[in-house]
């Protein structure tokens, strides 16, 4: 006979932090979705770029900084879209000055891509507007605080790509078995 009488509210706690996070990430997409910073460092640095080429610069300083080769297929992999779209994404980033195309060194028939000056220029006002909005919203946390929340937040974005990063569709995304829904009165008061 079980006399731990701890694990059932462990459990019960811990599907109300897991609601919890859920309803957060509800928050935080509609806000994203406004796509608000992205917005400020265009007004301010590249007034007329397009948010999804935004996102492809990002990417490809991503690849990059990650020891990959910013290639058209891999940018488009890495987004999720048309190998098509995203050439033509980059073509457009190419001829406003904000990329450029190198040839490989591994294998000279491949263009790998990299940011201009403008590129750098753009990237350094984004990460200015992220770093303020960031600074504001996190205004009275320890440094503590700050420091735990980042390597959690960034540990949970590991995680929630890699539900991601294999699957081809939607459909392909391997979930444990019947998620257990939770009354919408748990998890709010804590």
């Amino acid at each position: 006979m079980r006399t731990d009488h701890t694990a059932p509210e462990t459990a019960s706690q811990t599907d109300a932090d897991i609601f919890r996070i859920g309803q957060t990430m509800t928050r935080m997409r509609v806000m994203m979705g406004r796509r608000m910073i992205g917005r400020i460092a265009i007004a301010r640095a590249a007034p007329g770029l397009d948010l999804s080429q935004l996102d492809i610069l990002e990417v490809v300083v991503r690849i990059r900084r990650e020891g990959g080769e910013a290639t058209v297929g891999a940018i488009a992999e890495a987004m999720r879209i048309d190998p098509s779209r995203g050439s033509r994404l980059v073509a457009e980033l190419v001829s406003q000055g904000i990329l450029k195309r190198d040839a490989s060194q591994e294998d000279g028939r491949r263009s790998l891509i990299a940011p201009t000056e403008a590129g750098e220029a753009l990237l350094t006002e984004i990460r200015a507007v992220k770093h303020a909005i960031v600074t504001q919203a996190t205004h009275g946390w320890s440094s503590e605080e700050r420091l735990a929340f980042s390597l959690l937040f960034e540990r949970f974005l590991d995680g929630f790509e890699e539900i991601f990063l294999h699957a081809e569709r939607l459909e392909d995304v391997v979930l444990p078995p019947e998620p257990r829904p939770l009354p919408p009165e748990e998890g709010r008061d804590r």
